[in-house]
């Protein structure tokens, strides 16, 4: 497969997966309901910021996977994944605040592995990762803030 198709792989498997667990298990009524801390953004806020971080982990994992596609780093994108597509089920669909913060503190392992790990072959790689550090270790203290206040 060239190098465009298989971005085009990477980028339709991530994004699309991230829309379809989205649109499956968008919050509702009952995430509504719950107490959040003063520090939970606005709704709007969540769609541009995971569409973005979902180009930027898809075109990561396709940089990995074009260098060494069974390598630990690869293992590890693809264990953050997995951990990705089964948080917002655990949460919105299970109403599983505590097992949704287990699930997102796994991941946001799992994204620190990969850090740490794709950096030896492909700093930008890893590079591409950071934001989504960022913003998933964000969304750890807001998931644990919730379990707390719930």
């Amino acid at each position: 497969m060239n190098r465009a198709a298989s971005l085009i792989v990477f980028l339709a498997i991530v994004i699309g997966g991230g829309l379809a667990i989205g649109y499956l298990t968008a919050p509702g009524e009952w995430y509504i309901a719950l107490q959040k801390p003063p520090f939970n953004p606005p709704a709007w806020v969540f769609a541009p910021v995971w569409t973005l971080l979902y180009v930027l982990i898809a075109i990561a994992g396709w940089r990995i996977w074009r260098i060494a596609p069974a390598g630990t780093a690869m293992k590890l994108w693809i264990a953050q994944m997995i951990l990705n597509f089964l948080w917002s089920p655990t949460f919105f669909a299970a109403h599983m605040t505590g097992a949704a913060l287990i699930v997102i503190l796994l991941l946001l392992a799992a994204i620190i592995g990969f850090i740490a790990t794709a950096r030896r072959t492909d700093k930008v790689a890893a590079f591409l990762f950071v934001p989504y550090a960022a913003w998933v270790a964000f969304a750890s203290v807001l998931n644990a803030s919730i379990f707390v206040l719930n």
